[in-house]
């Protein structure tokens, strides 16, 4: 009998010791959710850190709105968004914020017989397609710019963001900055009321949407178009310039920004200047709090973040993110180890 008993005792330490085992591995891994903008190299950066770490990120790539809200709600670690919060609202939220990496907003289509990178658009008729003002394919602003491509008779089919989006938050900053009707009749925000098109969640949603409705355009983070295989268009940037969606010119958008002019490093990096720069590009960012309630689940994330910061450059560039310059990084852990702290005061990151 007490042979039963003590084997009873045994499995059920070994069963408690199990479920602890486990409990800890999942209280190591890494909460967050927000932005569908940086979703597949945040997808990529975190395979890497679990197979060096064995700490995985539970990532939930709802929407910078989504990511903004459950941060505020302490759901999660970390908030994510491409549309950065004002200094105001940091100090009032108790909020630290800083960005990632760069990417470009790109225009998808989907038209028969036209390739990747075919067709030009600029700003002013981007703006009148999404404002319902151009409705087919062959209109005289289109024919004008693409002279030399088969445009077809076929209705414009507008695919647009439905959640409360960075992307669109940076979408729309560009059509306003470069449409008085559009500013005047729409504005910027991260959700607008849309004069025409459907509406599609998150920058999976609208790529999809794309690739299965003839005559569609919407608008992506470059990375989707390349993932999904989709035809992007070209620009005409601030300077009159035909430019394509590449890293490079991507990099040259943010060539002259001042990441400490605004709070919270948000930089704005939409229409810039430059014969190279690509006038669709956007760095996305992370918020958590100075002073949070898991102490160790945001150092945890901050060493997530830093490793990015160190060894994730070549992965951002194979999916054409532009990783942040060395002075901002530097910048943003000195800005960690300063100001986000455990109740006490203790600085919860203190390098890699």
């Amino acid at each position: 009998m007490r042979h039963f008993i003590r084997s009873a005792a045994v499995a059920i330490a070994m069963a408690a010791a199990s479920t602890l085992s486990m409990a800890a591995a999942m209280a190591a891994d890494i909460s967050g959710a927000g932005a569908t903008f940086p979703y597949p190299i945040y997808a990529k950066w975190a395979d890497a850190y679990k197979k060096e770490t064995g700490i995985g990120l539970n990532y939930q790539s709802i929407g910078s709105g989504g990511g903004i809200k459950q941060i505020k709600a302490k759901t999660v670690t970390f908030g994510a968004s491409d549309a950065p919060l004002k200094g105001d609202e940091l100090d009032s939220t108790g909020l630290a914020q800083f960005p990632t990496v760069m990417g470009g907003i790109v225009p998808v289509v989907n038209l028969e017989g036209v390739k990747p990178g075919e067709l030009v658009l600029d700003g002013p008729t981007l703006a009148d397609i999404f404002l319902g003002k151009i409705t087919s394919w062959d209109d005289p602003a289109i024919k004008k710019l693409n002279p030399d491509v088969k445009l077809p008779s076929q209705a414009i089919a507008v695919v647009h963001r439905s959640d409360g989006s960075g992307t669109t938050f940076n979408f729309t900053y560009y059509l306003g900055d470069v449409s008085a009707d559009w500013k005047s009749k729409v504005g910027v925000d991260k959700a607008v009321e849309w004069p025409v098109g459907i509406g599609a969640k998150g920058n999976e949603g609208v790529a999809n949407n794309v690739s299965q409705t003839g005559g569609a355009i919407g608008y992506v983070e470059y990375a989707y178009a390349k993932q999904n295989k989709l035809t992007y268009t070209d620009l005409i940037n601030k300077d009159g310039k035909k430019v394509e969606p590449t890293a490079a010119a991507f990099s040259a958008a943010a060539a002259n920004a001042d990441w400490s002019s605004q709070p919270g490093y948000g930089v704005i990096l939409a229409n810039q200047a430059g014969a190279a720069t690509w006038p669709m590009t956007s760095a996305t960012w992370i918020l958590v709090y100075k002073k949070p309630d898991d102490a160790a689940a945001t150092a945890e994330a901050l060493k997530f973040f830093a490793w990015s910061y160190a060894k994730g450059d070549e992965l951002a560039a194979s999916l054409d993110y532009v990783p942040m310059p060395d002075a901002v990084v530097k910048s943003v852990e000195e800005m960690w180890s300063k100001d986000i702290v455990d109740a006490n005061g203790k600085p919860l990151y203190s390098g890699m």
